[in-house]
């Protein structure tokens, strides 16, 4: 995938329906060479197997690979291809290994490096799931001091910048934003900052006001909520303290997409219950059983909200089998 590529491009490979003795060449050759510009060793006796999907923008491209143990090696033969971007690796599951600059670092699940593509790599990728970004050298220096310097430091999952970059990821791809003309050049503006913050970052990001950071705490707390909507005892401030932040901050993150933190819990509770009652195959399960199991703890209160959501009271649509409007 070249480093210039402007237009949206999204590409997937996979082994999966080749022959078994046909995967690591193709691999090797289609991949490998023809699209990262690198070598490839199996470090594994078992099958060959390798699934990936990237994509690739005017200012980002992304790659999310799952598949067997096997090392990544970009040599000097390789960076002829003339890409200076800055690679930001995510190792997400098992611990990886990485060179450069006569440096050797070892990544555990879940930690995250920033490597230069224009100088000689490998990376001993473990079973498992890794993803990577890559970034224009120009974007980083404009918001790092010195990225060169900062290359090679491991950052820890528990890092705060990367905590709201991971949750940012999760929603852009969730969401397609990448994939959307109108969306695309915020989104990957916010990726670079929140990359840059990763790299560099010495403190707490607090409260910030800064655009990445309070897209990127907006996704997390979407998340969040998404997660916990069931929960009868989820608040303000039960979610603010389960991202490090303050009631009012939370309360404001959800004010700038035109919505409330009550009336978006309320909406996926509503979603829930709609789908449990209208399933073809829905039981004889009483609705204030479904009121408490989506997050209710009033069923009166329920009863309205649901009326006023979809037209109909949750008797009313049981077991039909419709679609919420």
């Amino acid at each position: 995938m070249p480093a210039h590529a402007t237009d949206f491009v999204s590409h997937r490979f996979s082994t999966r329906e080749l022959p078994e003795r046909m995967r690591l060449p193709q691999w090797r050759e289609s991949f490998a060479r023809g699209i990262v510009h690198a070598d490839i060793e199996p470090l594994s006796s078992t099958t060959f197997h390798a699934d990936a999907r990237l994509h690739a923008m005017h200012g980002l491209r992304t790659l999310a690979l799952k598949g067997s143990a096997m090392r990544f090696k970009r040599l000097q033969s390789s960076i002829t291809d003339g890409d200076d971007s800055v690679g930001f690796i995510v190792c997400s599951r098992s611990r990886s290994e990485l060179s450069q600059r006569s440096h050797e670092v070892e990544l555990r699940g879940g930690d995250a490096i920033a490597i230069l593509h224009s100088e000689p790599a490998i990376l001993t990728y473990a079973d498992g799931m890794l993803l990577g970004l890559a970034l224009p050298r120009d974007a980083m220096a404009e918001r790092v001091t010195d990225v060169e310097a900062l290359a090679m430091r491991p950052i820890a999952r528990s890092t705060e910048a990367f905590r709201l970059l991971r949750a940012y990821l999760r929603s852009a791809f969730k969401e397609g934003a990448l994939a959307s003309p109108r969306l695309r050049g915020m989104v990957v503006a916010h990726i670079h900052d929140l990359v840059a913050l990763s790299i560099g970052e010495d403190a707490s990001l607090g409260e910030s006001t800064a655009s990445a950071v309070m897209a990127a705490r907006h996704s997390a707390v979407l998340a969040y909520i998404e997660a916990n909507f069931q929960d009868p005892g989820l608040s303000v401030q039960t979610a603010a303290r389960g991202q490090g932040i303050s009631p009012r901050y939370l309360q404001r993150l959800m004010a700038s997409s035109g919505s409330s933190f009550t009336g978006h819990v309320n909406e996926l509770r509503l979603q829930q219950a709609f789908k449990l009652l209208t399933r073809l195959d829905a039981g004889p399960q009483r609705i204030s059983d479904i009121a408490l199991e989506v997050g209710f703890s009033d069923v009166s209160h329920f009863n309205r909200l649901f009326r006023a959501r979809f037209g109909d009271s949750p008797s009313g649509v049981r077991g039909t089998g419709k679609d919420p409007l």
